[in-house]
């Protein structure tokens, strides 16, 4: 029946998006043929309790073991409620729960179960995006490219722009809108550009009690000490060739570096090194973008984006400022995703993860 749908054009897709973010699940519904895309005004936001979000991150870089299976159930759990109001659409598209990222050494985890979710919700499934791209030499991340360059195309790009998602873990998509395709050569660079909100939320959890610095406002009380900055930016993460990706966890010693400062000039300093890895990043851009446009829970911090604007050349928005949803964009992106591995589409390729040839990564189950 899915294929049969698939050779009439655009298809109803619903994906979602657990990030590193741990606060919950954003599920988003677009119609796609797997190469354009119109967004819809249905999506929905299933938050993780304080108890849940305990237990995943206990989980955080493990690969087997009870804490795994605990993060399991609460993911599986979650996703069921979230995609439980979408099972008039015609396929999800689930990404999991990613705990450990290690590229070159034992893979990637996503935890989750997309055959079981099919089953239960009897819609067909796809899942498991990131382990083809890790087998055929690929970062495995990110994968939201693809879908950046169907945003560009739509929102009638000119020139080169860039796509920075503020996650957990920063990431930036280099897209030339001019080419045809994102399978064609030039068309997109991607690579995580380092830390973002992880280390300013875990600082903030463990020092206030609170799960991220609201509006900015402690940094803004503070002052950035350069010299933990500076030490910071000799991590040789940043003078690696893209593609490139990071775990959330990678840069976890970046809380070492600001211990002894007070919470304000911790914060400020935390934050400024998040700023500073994406400056960094853009060097590696083939040539420089026209725009930035950021999504991700970074956009809401106003001294995050402050930072950012006065440090690159070129002008920095919010995605809201071409008309896209910036909440939603990811799980928008895992329905395209989905939709594209359904086609049998690639969904990665050199220029995205570093992988050796296009690779469409993914695992489509469907119910019995």
């Amino acid at each position: 029946m899915l294929k049969a749908k698939l050779s009439k054009g655009p298809i109803r897709v619903a994906g979602a998006m657990s990030g590193t973010s741990l606060d919950g699940v954003d599920v988003a519904v677009i119609e796609t043929d797997g190469v354009t895309f119109e967004a819809t005004d249905r999506h929905a936001f299933r938050p993780y309790s304080s108890r849940e979000q305990d237990v995943l991150r206990a989980a955080l870089g493990k690969w087997t073991g009870d804490g795994v299976d605990a993060a399991t159930n609460v993911v599986q759990e979650a996703h069921l409620e979230a995609f439980g109001d979408f099972t008039d659409c015609d396929l999800f598209g689930f990404h999991g729960q990613t705990l450990a990222h290690e590229p070159r050494g034992r893979g990637t985890l996503q935890v989750g179960d997309g055959l079981a979710l099919a089953e239960a919700l009897s819609v067909p499934t796809v899942w498991d995006f990131r382990s083809a791209d890790i087998k055929l030499g690929g970062e495995g991340a990110p994968l939201a490219p693809f879908f950046h360059f169907a945003c560009a195309r739509k929102i009638e790009c000119d020139h080169p722009v860039v796509f920075l998602n503020l996650g957990g873990v920063g990431n930036i998509t280099w897209v030339n809108p001019q080419c045809e395709s994102a399978e064609e050569e030039g068309a997109l660079l991607a690579f995580d550009t380092g830390p973002a909100n992880a280390p300013i939320n875990d600082f903030m959890l463990a020092q206030t009690g609170q799960p991220f610095d609201k509006d900015g406002a402690i940094a803004r009380k503070g002052t950035v000490e350069t010299g933990a900055l500076e030490l910071f930016l000799q991590e040789a993460y940043f003078t690696r060739v893209p593609p490139k990706s990071l775990d959330r966890n990678d840069f976890s010693e970046m809380i070492g570096l600001v211990s002894e400062l007070s919470t304000s000039d911790a914060v400020a300093t935390l934050t400024a090194m998040s700023a500073a890895a994406v400056v960094q990043g853009m060097d590696h851009c083939p040539e420089p973008p026209s725009q930035v446009f950021v999504t991700g829970g970074g956009r809401h911090n106003p001294v995050l984006m402050e930072m950012l604007t006065v440090s690159l050349d070129c002008p920095v928005a919010p995605i809201e400022s071409c008309g896209l949803n910036g909440d939603m964009l990811e799980a928008q992106a895992f329905a395209y995703l989905a939709a594209r591995v359904a086609r049998g589409l690639p969904t990665s390729s050199p220029a995205t993860t570093g992988v050796m040839a296009l690779v469409g990564g993914g695992t489509l189950s469907e119910p019995t």
